[in-house]
């Protein structure tokens, strides 16, 4: 039978942590949620008014989002400043590009229907990838980040492009309270947690920065290699947790959030059988 049986799972994810939650529930799992980020919206009004003139005077350029949060926040934006008329149509003249099917789905939900897709499994690869085959020398491009800029993606465009505009409309901190992400750092040390899930490298950066805090960087890293089950949404997860040592037993094909818990009970599955 497939299922968690039992087993606590950390749950680092915030935005949707209920959802999360639910999922290790249905294949019998005891969820632990700790948010890891919190995110924070400031106030962007000048630059995106400065973003919808800059546009109107623009006869060629390309927009790129990485996410659907940064769809609904600068759309929400656009709203306050009475010019959502404005965004649909400078979108509906450039070229779009996003970071996956979220994105996309957030876009038309606005009344834009445009959008080009980057492939799966939707990493900073994939979009520099599309972004690749385009001739960029006359054409001016937007960089839509969310949570932190994506330098990689950022530098790939620089000399490319007749000029480059970046907007962060959403910043990723540590939570206000970070009490519970020290207690996680414990519980994992001392084994009372079977298995973590990471949606984002920033959780991985996090919970490491809450643990050498501490003083415990070192008996974290080895609570991960030892006794505790790391699962990551996807390869860019994957990646920030190699680069510390880390080597993740579970990064599902596809990057979901209900792929990764799905695959995480396979695999709690698969060991019990063999033991």
């Amino acid at each position: 039978m497939i299922g968690l049986q039992g087993m606590r799972v950390a749950l680092l994810e915030n935005r949707k942590r209920s959802d999360l939650a639910l999922l290790v529930q249905k294949f019998g799992g005891v969820p632990y949620c700790v948010p890891a980020v919190q995110e924070q919206h400031p106030s962007c009004s000048e630059e995106v008014l400065a973003l919808l003139e800059k546009l109107e005077r623009e006869s060629s350029y390309v927009v790129v989002f990485s996410s659907a949060v940064g769809v609904s926040a600068l759309f929400a934006e656009a709203e306050r400043l009475e010019r959502l008329f404005d965004l649909r149509t400078a979108l509906e003249r450039g070229t779009v590009i996003c970071r996956g099917d979220k994105p996309i789905a957030a876009l038309k939900r606005a009344g834009v229907n445009t959008a080009i897709p980057a492939k799966e499994p939707f990493t900073t690869a994939e979009l520099i990838a599309a972004l690749a085959p385009r001739r960029l020398e006359n054409q001016f491009v937007v960089l839509l980040h969310y949570g932190e800029r994506n330098v990689p993606l950022a530098e790939s465009l620089l000399g490319r492009c007749a000029g480059l505009q970046e907007l962060l409309v959403c910043n990723w901190h540590l939570p206000e309270d970070t009490t519970p992400l020290h207690k996680l750092v414990k519980e994992l040390i001392a084994g009372r947690v079977g298995a973590i899930a990471f949606t984002s490298r920033l959780q991985v950066r996090h919970l490491f920065a809450i643990a050498c805090e501490d003083g415990l960087g070192a008996e974290l890293l080895d609570a991960l290699e030892a006794h505790v089950l790391v699962a990551t949404v996807g390869p860019t997860c994957a990646t920030a947790l190699e680069a510390l040592g880390v080597v993740p037993q579970v990064v599902p094909e596809y990057p979901k959030m209900g792929a990764m818990i799905e695959r995480l009970a396979h695999y709690v599955s698969e060991q019990r059988g063999a033991a």
